[in-house]
């Protein structure tokens, strides 16, 4: 995401209705500017899907001019842009080639009334139960038989009706081109694929091409390839654009089998549906909003209901034109209203400039989006969860049989997979030097692999002291009464048998209470995570040295074989993490567990008070944070930086009491310290403040207010300042609260810390309990909320925050 640091809205959907502020005007502005990015993207695109389908070419615009409006107005997830899909090309083909175009419109608004439906009685998350692998190939497979029936229009030829057709008439197509519509088409491919790389360019080059890369790249490929052909007078096919007139489309009933008319609504209705509900969950996690996944689903039903009844395609969320309007700096939803409306002002009075478009140019541009749809990310992504069967063979589906049979025989494909491996178990028997047996299962342990067990438990010599290793997977009776029946039977003729599961702290297999894997003798069973939540053995509490030795035995039991892979993986492929986090040594912010992330996700730089030295405080810089800076933007090419404070820092708490101004010889705690002046002059002048609640005390406030500093600190580092002006990194601001494990993210528009909720509607977290007495110590009980807050004004001054 490529959004400046003075325009990082992090917020609800709510937002988009709270009376104006002061940074109204500033959204608005930016709302303005990323709908003019977006109309520029989506008219090219709207043409070519209608020219890929066999619409009239005013679908397109009438499609995206409804998603804009209706969907903006009505949708569930405010930065979203909706319009003709990639997705549902291949499907309006076949519809409009059955049953005609007026035809399909009608199929459109029924669609558009289950997807209502769908909305009021609230399953939209259900659609999100279909596997990636499933969704990923049936893009992928609609994107390659899109690429291939327009590879014959740039070829200068004409599309078969199927994908299969189309490959086979590919040689001969091939064989004779039509030159002038091959070099329009060429001209389109070389410009979308060159002119995000304008940028890069060296010297004085880049920075022109950096400013003309500003400029969308469909939209700048149409126009060359428009002027190109009229200036070498090219003889090609140009785009037939009626005037806009509704009411000659006026849905008409499709005459035909029932149970066809019934499949083609539901297959409109479920990939419009799955595709705009992936769409707003990507679109709410990259723009860090939570929208409402029903209420999207209402509105994008309305807008196929309107769509269908004026004449346009069906529609969906698109990925492209919302990450075009996150990237663009939308604050609202008020960005996709206007794209509509500018759409709409474009199909009225710009139908004369539009004809005189070729048709090699659009079909290059949606050749060139169809085979983007084939994401090598997502390939690797399947691949990784061992999901590449049912991605492959939903992607040949698709293409060779269409995309409802492809999805059925993809989601077969997925079931079948899932119960080969529910029945897939093994068993490595291991004997060591002394006679004993170890017997490690992995896989799930059911009815059908109790041939297999019985078969290693029976090689087992009598009188042998045996442990059996359960991998933690699933174990079903059978496979459990032939453990403990084979158990029974080796005790009774002198054997030794454990039974322990390597994954779960709870027994499986041993209800008797036979030792278990981590777990330590004596009253107390110290097993990974233990320490963490504040329980101590004796011995641990003893010996330090001790504890921490134990904790390293107990992840190479347990924790290391989990994550082998996916470290081996990063070992082979060095580090290529997307964020640069930096935050505070202290011990309690635990940075993966906050970010919910693993081996690779951060590059995390940590110090005393999260602070980032400027180069203008003589005496007090310090290279090595800004080294580390240099390095994760300049080297590791990071996409954003996230600076996170938290509550009770020392650091701040020394800063208010004065440390680093002590006289005498300054300590090398003091010297750093001078780091964070610029925040207490901050403090003084503009202090930082909660969306939702007062601060509790002057170190919160600090806190919050030093976070906003270090942004503005990191802006003096050369290399922060030139990615963050060519819209290639972002920088965020975090705060996180430990009495309440509650994590607020900074709105630089309205200049305030708003908590990130964990669901749709939730309010700010209350505090409650023993929270709200920790907090509110020494402040009468009578002036405190019921929630366990201090109303503004309610406890006494801090006398720090006067000085």
């Amino acid at each position: 995401m490529t959004l400046d640091i003075s325009s990082a809205p992090i917020a609800s959907d709510t937002t988009d209705h709270a009376p104006p502020g002061p940074g109204a005007r500033i959204r608005w502005a930016q709302d303005l500017s990323a709908s003019l990015v977006v109309f520029l993207i989506a008219v090219p695109f709207s043409l070519g899907i209608a020219l890929a389908t066999g619409a009239p070419l005013t679908a397109g615009l009438a499609a995206a001019a409804v998603g804009g409006i209706v969907v903006g107005l009505f949708g569930g997830t405010s930065l979203m842009v909706s319009g003709p899909s990639a997705a549902l090309t291949v499907i309006t083909a076949g519809l409009i080639t059955q049953y005609g175009w007026q035809a399909t419109c009608t199929i459109t608004l029924a669609a558009g009334l289950l997807q209502l439906l769908l909305g009021v009685r609230r399953v939209a998350r259900t659609a999100l139960a279909v596997s990636p692998a499933i969704v990923h190939g049936m893009l992928a497979g609609v994107g390659l038989t899109i690429a291939i029936a327009q590879l014959h229009v740039v070829l200068g030829g004409s599309p078969q009706s199927s994908a299969v057709a189309n490959l086979l008439a590919l040689p001969g197509q091939l064989a004779g081109p039509h030159p002038p519509a091959l070099l329009a088409g060429a001209v389109t491919v070389a410009v979308l694929l060159g002119w995000p790389r304008l940028g890069r360019l060296p010297g004085r080059a880049g920075r022109l091409g950096a400013r003309l890369a500003k400029v969308p790249g469909p939209l700048a490929a149409i126009a060359l390839a428009t002027t190109l052909a009229l200036a070498l007078g090219l003889r090609l096919a140009h785009i037939e654009l009626p005037a806009w007139q509704p009411h000659a489309f006026v849905p008409a009933l499709p005459h035909g089998p029932v149970p066809g008319l019934i499949a083609a609504v539901l297959t409109v209705t479920a990939v419009a549906g799955v595709e705009s509900l992936l769409s707003a969950v990507a679109i709410d996690r990259m723009s860090r909003r939570t929208g409402d996944l029903d209420r999207e689903l209402r509105g994008q039903g309305l807008a196929n209901l309107l769509s269908g009844l004026v004449g346009g395609l069906p529609i969906a969320g698109g990925a492209v034109r919302s990450t075009a309007n996150v990237q663009a700096g939308a604050q609202t939803r008020w960005a996709s209203v206007l794209h509509g409306v500018w759409v709409l002002a474009a199909a009225l009075a710009l139908t004369g400039g539009l004809r005189r478009i070729p048709l090699a140019a659009l079909a290059a541009l949606v050749l060139v989006v169809g085979l983007q749809m084939v994401s090598f990310a997502h390939i690797r992504n399947v691949h990784r969860h061992r999901e590449f069967p049912v991605y492959l063979t939903t992607v040949i589906a698709v293409v060779a049989a269409g995309v409802l049979w492809g999805v059925a025989i993809g989601a077969a494909t997925a079931v079948l997979l899932a119960l080969y491996r529910l029945t897939r178990a093994h068993m490595d028997v291991e004997t060591g030097p002394d006679g004993s047996v170890t017997v490690q299962t992995h896989g799930p342990l059911t009815f059908t692999a109790v041939p297999r067990l019985s078969r290693a438990l029976a090689g087992i010599p009598a009188g042998a002291e045996v442990t059996v290793v359960h991998d933690g997977s699933f174990l079903d009776h059978a496979a459990y009464e032939t453990l403990h029946s084979w158990r029974a039977g080796h005790q009774d003729a002198g054997g030794r048998v454990s039974m322990v599961t390597r994954r779960q702290d709870d027994e499986v297999l041993d209800p008797d209470g036979t030792v278990r894997a981590g777990s330590s003798p004596g009253p107390h069973r110290c097993r990974a995570w233990t320490p963490w939540v504040g329980h101590h053995c004796i011995e641990q509490q003893e010996d330090p040295h001790g504890r921490l030795l134990d904790g390293v035995r107990v992840f190479q039991l347990h924790t290391a074989p989990l994550i082998r892979p996916e470290l081996a993986r990063l070992a082979r492929e060095g580090q290529t993490p997307s964020q640069l986090f930096l935050t505070c040594a202290d011990s309690r912010m635990v940075t993966s567990m906050i970010t919910n992330s693993g081996p690779g996700d951060l590059f995390t730089v940590r110090n005393v008070g999260n602070l980032v030295p400027a180069p203008f405080e003589p005496g007090a810089a310090d290279d090595s944070v800004a080294a580390a800076v240099q390095y994760a933007v300049e080297v590791l090419e990071v996409r954003s930086i996230t600076v996170c404070g938290h509550s009770g820092c020392g650091a701040m708490k020394a800063l208010l009491d004065g440390v680093h101004e002590l006289p005498g010889p300054p300590t090398p705690l003091a010297r750093w310290l001078r780091n964070g002046r610029g925040s207490l002059d901050r403090l003084r002048r503009v202090p930082a403040e909660f969306a939702g609640r007062p601060v509790v005390d002057a170190v919160e406030q600090l806190c919050i207010t030093n976070v906003v500093q270090q942004l503005d600190q990191l802006m003096a580092n050369p290399a922060v300042e030139r990615r963050v002006e060519e819209g290639t990194l972002r920088l965020v601001g975090m705060y996180f609260d430990f009495a309440t494990a509650q994590a607020y993210v900074l709105d630089r528009a309205a200049g305030t810390f708003s908590p990130v909720e964990a669901r749709a509607g939730a309010r700010t977290e209350a505090r409650t309990g023993a929270h709200a007495e920790a907090r509110t110590a020494g402040v009468p009980a009578e002036r405190v909320n019921e929630d366990g807050r201090v109303p503004p004004g309610g406890g006494e001054e801090d006398p720090r925050l006067a000085a």
